[in-house]
C-alpha cells in the first residue's frame, strides 16, 4: 500500500479540481460513503522531473522509508551542486561509490539505466511528459530496468498530477474497495478496472480515497455501511 504524505496544501487550481472530483465520485454509492467519512481530498503533487522521481522510486523499493532516505542522503551528498544529481553525473560516478551509499547491485544497475534512458531521451522532461498520454508514458518507462507499471502510475499521480489513473494492481487500492464495499475478498485487478471505469476522469482521486479507506479500516475508524 502507498503511504500518502501531503507535502503542503494543493495549489488553488488543484483544490478546485479535487472538489469537483469529490462531487463526481459521490455519484458512486460506495465512494459516496468514503468521501463523506474521509473528508476533503488532500492529495498533493510533488513537482519533480520524471528522471528524479524514478531514481527516488528505485531507492525506496523494498526498503523502509527512513532507510531509503538515508541512502538517498548519502547519494545526494556525493554531488557538489545544490540540485538533484543529473544523469550525466550519475553515469560518470563509479559503481563502487553508489554501492557505498547503500544501494544494492540491482538498484545501482536500475538507476544507471534510468540515467542512460534520460540522456537518450526515453525518459522525458516534465515539459515533454506533458505532451504524452498516460499509456504512452507507461509503455515507454516500463522498458527501463526495475521500473514496472505501478511505479509509473505513482509517477503519473504524485509527480505529474494526472487525475485519471487507477492503479488496480495496488494492494491498498483493492483493499480500500473491499472494506468500503463490505466485501469478504478483494476484487481482482480486472474487476476493479471495470468498476472504476465509471469514476473517470477522476480515478486518481478515487484511488486516494480508497487508500485512505484502507488505512482507516486498519485503525477501525472506517464504517463500510
Amino acid at each position: 500500500m502507498v503511504e500518502i504524505v501531503a507535502t503542503g496544501a494543493p495549489p488553488a487550481a488543484a483544490s478546485a479540481g479535487w472538489a469537483k472530483a469529490e462531487r463526481a465520485l459521490k455519484r458512486d454509492p460506495v465512494l459516496k460513503r468514503v468521501v463523506r467519512q474521509i473528508g476533503p481530498c488532500t492529495l498533493s503533487v510533488t513537482e519533480r522531473e520524471p528522471y528524479e522521481a524514478l531514481v527516488r522510486a528505485i531507492a525506496h523499493q523494498q526498503v523502509h522509508g527512513r532507510a531509503a532516505e538515508a541512502i538517498l542522503g548519502r547519494f545526494l551528498a556525493l554531488h557538489p551542486g545544490p540540485f538533484f544529481p543529473p544523469p550525466e553525473w550519475v553515469l560518470a560516478l563509479p559503481v563502487e561509490a553508489m554501492r557505498g551509499c547503500g544501494f544494492s547491485q540491482s538498484k545501482v544497475a536500475a538507476i544507471r539505466d534510468i540515467a542512460e534512458k534520460a540522456v537518450g531521451g526515453l525518459v522525458p522532461t516534465r515539459e515533454g511528459a506533458a505532451r504524452l498520454s498516460d499509456e504512452t508514458l507507461i509503455e515507454r518507462l516500463v522498458a527501463i530496468r526495475g521500473v514496472g507499471r505501478w511505479t509509473v502510475e505513482m509517477l503519473l499521480i504524485f509527480t505529474l498530477g494526472r487525475p485519471d489513473v487507477l492503479p488496480v494492481d495496488d494492494f491498498g487500492v483493492r483493499e480500500g474497495w473491499r472494506v468500503a464495499a463490505g466485501l469478504e475478498t478483494q476484487p481482482k485487478p480486472k474487476e476493479l478496472a471495470e468498476i472504476g471505469a465509471a469514476w473517470s476522469p477522476w480515478r486518481s482521486i478515487a484511488a486516494w480515497y480508497l487508500w485512505r479507506a484502507a488505512d482507516a479500516a486498519k485503525r477501525s475508524t472506517f464504517k463500510p455501511q
